[in-house]
């Protein structure tokens, strides 16, 4: 069976055409409209900190309120408030930019900036490098995925499945390219002080005689999650990291009084949280490639995801992650009950996953397909 991240035709595509990576430093622009309560806000952050650690001069443009500001300005990265109000004016701030910093490629990573980047460069007035990164799977009308494409020199894709849906809606393969998140383990390996691991177990409910499922995500079909807790028998605490408690959510909690039900409102440090949890799950229905899901797979937690998206690319069922149908909480109600009870599994399961993240998803990969894909896009602007 071929491995999850074998280089694919889209992988190879990175490269094609381009200087070897490593062929002079880059001064490169991240550009996000989002940068707020997500995975990829930490995905993009240790990119650029990577980047940077190569040598090469790295401006994070987002909004200057925002957490991927704090985390950028917090890591030492040059930090580019912008307004992302009017998508006209949007795009001459990305190309003034661009042009008074000798920006040679220029990174999206979300609608907006893609939007005002297409803009700038069906104007003329764009000359670096545009590379364009899909976090997420598409759901863009396929003229708006054809015109990008077309747009954008490079296309990174963070999954397989990001990049055929891209390619059903009409962005050129040629162009299209797979580049999975990393895993920082500098962010992962680092210790945690009993006081961290206090305040996770109050937020948490943490109590030492049940289990403890988690997830780590902004709202992603945590209900679906809530409703399999009532045809799961076995008492557990459920953290929701990563979003706030509604009415929907609490209804559901209440249905299942046996169990304890936190939400924790999104942090982006979840290490000590980490700490507590005996099961990772991921319902979403659609995934392009879950950051926090490779993090807890690096630390050797056993994880449950819905089969759906990105979540392929990580996961190969019983081997190192359980996947089970999206939107079916039967089925995830009988895959913690499964796995809850055989611990010698819950394990196994553990252990490959911190294998196969580390060897297959570091940052260090990540970071060089990256590059790959920029100088495979510089040399066709030239």
């Amino acid at each position: 069976m071929r491995s999850p991240v074998q280089p694919s035709w889209t992988e190879r595509a990175a490269g094609r055409g381009s200087a070897p990576a490593g062929s002079g430093a880059l001064t490169i622009l991240h550009l996000t409209h989002q940068g707020d309560g997500a995975g990829s806000t930490i995905s993009i952050a240790a990119l650029a900190a990577a980047q940077r650690a190569a040598g090469h001069r790295v401006l994070v443009g987002c909004r200057g309120e925002s957490v991927l500001a704090a985390m950028a300005d917090a890591a030492g990265l040059e930090v580019a408030p912008l307004a992302f109000d009017h998508a006209a004016r949007l795009a001459q701030r990305i190309a003034r930019l661009a042009r008074e910093e000798g920006v040679d490629v220029v990174n999206s990573h979300a609608s907006r900036d893609r939007a005002a980047c297409r803009l700038a460069r069906l104007a003329g007035r764009l000359d670096a490098a545009c590379v364009m990164t899909r976090r997420q799977m598409p759901r863009s009308l396929p003229v708006s995925v054809l015109l990008n494409g077309f747009v954008a020199d490079r296309t990174i894709a963070v999954s397989r499945a990001v990049a055929r849906a891209l390619v059903r809606r009409g962005a050129p393969p040629w162009r299209t390219c797979v580049v999975p998140n990393g895993v920082d383990l500098a962010r992962i390996d680092r210790d945690v002080s009993g006081a961290e691991i206090e305040t996770a177990r109050a937020l948490a409910g943490w109590r030492p005689w049940r289990p403890t499922v988690g997830v780590v995500a902004r709202r992603k079909d945590q209900a679906v999650l809530l409703r399999a807790l009532a045809d799961l028998r076995t008492p557990v605490s459920l953290t929701l990291v990563g979003v706030t408690a509604d009415a929907e959510l609490r209804a559901l909690a209440e249905a299942a009084p046996w169990h304890g039900v936190r939400c924790v409102p999104f942090r982006p440090d979840v290490l000590a949280f980490y700490r507590l949890f005996d099961l990772v799950v991921l319902p979403s229905r659609r995934e392009g490639l879950s950051q926090a899901l490779l993090e807890a797979m690096a630390l050797g937690l056993p994880v449950v995801a819905s089969r759906a998206g990105g979540n392929r690319d990580l996961i190969r069922h019983g081997e190192d992650g359980w996947l089970v149908a999206p939107r079916d909480s039967a089925a995830f109600a009988r895959a913690l009950a499964h796995l809850l009870a055989d611990g010698e599994l819950r394990g196994a399961l553990g252990r490959q996953a911190r294998r196969t993240a580390r060897e297959r998803f570091p940052l260090a990969r990540t970071a060089a397909l990256t590059e790959a894909a920029y100088r495979a896009a510089l040399a066709l602007r030239r």
